[in-house]
């Protein structure tokens, strides 16, 4: 993976949410920004201390997660 290099959770950084190592940029702004159709040059420029890596970071964080779901459907 590499995520865990970059993505990072401290309660004492934005009250515990998981964040760019070394910025107050939350994972979950960067995925609201892309699922809005914004291009990573685009948030790069909205964030200048993000890099291609930190994004793609993001990405592979949030994929862990929902690999790691277990869906139950609901049988009638």
């Amino acid at each position: 993976m590499g995520f865990e290099k970059r993505i990072i959770v401290d309660h004492r950084i934005m009250v515990g949410k998981t964040v760019i190592k070394g910025t107050r940029i939350p994972v979950d702004a960067i995925l609201q920004r892309m699922a809005k159709g914004m291009t990573t040059e685009d948030i790069m420029e909205e964030y200048p201390g993000l890099s291609k890596e930190d994004i793609k970071a993001a990405l592979e964080y949030t994929t862990s997660l929902v690999r790691g779901e277990d869906i139950i459907p609901n049988v009638k």
